[in-house]
């Protein structure tokens, strides 16, 4: 499974989602943090990218021909583990394994000879810029935007997101057909 957004990686500070709020400093912090996750979250999910680069796992069963990562764009495979009947773990050299990253960042990893094994771990890196700068202006709009309408409906008010946050994360909507797995 893929990690969740660690802290500070958020391409939205909390001075910034403070500041469009118009709130005080440390004026309710850790709900603004948690409103700044589940925005980025969303937007994630919306895109179908993760924005900042982070570690994420996966698991899939073997044997395959092409195993797909879920998570885009991928940066790089750190690592691929066999997984054996007994129990054990059986780290694998680079060159067990093939690594192909397309130019829309998804990913496939090939394990030709997996021996025994039933299922491989795949350790990767994924996100579209390095740091908050990095992501694009318009999808960091969005995400205050939404931060901003989950915090007016927190008490269970209010429509649904405005239309204007989708319009500012639609150029980078990646959009898969069906389910590799």
């Amino acid at each position: 499974m893929a990690d969740s957004l660690l802290p500070g990686g958020a391409p939205v500070s909390l001075n910034e989602a403070r500041g469009w709020l118009r709130l005080g400093a440390t004026t309710d912090d850790a709900v603004i943090a948690g409103l700044v996750r589940a925005a980025t979250n969303i937007c994630e999910a919306f895109i179908g990218q993760w924005l900042v680069v982070r570690a994420g796992e996966e698991e899939a069963p073997l044997p395959a021909d092409g195993i797909p990562l879920r998570v885009r764009p991928v940066v790089a495979v750190d690592g691929v583990t066999l997984l054996l009947p007994d129990g054990s773990e059986q780290p694998l050299g680079e060159d067990a394994y093939r690594v192909t990253i397309a130019r829309d960042g998804s990913a496939c990893v090939a394990v030709p000879d997996p021996g025994e094994a039933a299922r491989v771990r795949i350790a990767y890196r994924a996100g579209m810029a390095e740091g908050a700068n990095g992501v694009p202006e318009a999808i960091r709009q969005g995400i205050v935007r939404m931060t901003q309408h989950l915090h007016d409906a927190r008490d269970g008010a209010g429509a649904g997101p405005p239309a204007v946050i989708a319009a500012l994360w639609q150029p980078w909507r990646r959009l898969t057909l069906g389910g590799a797995r």
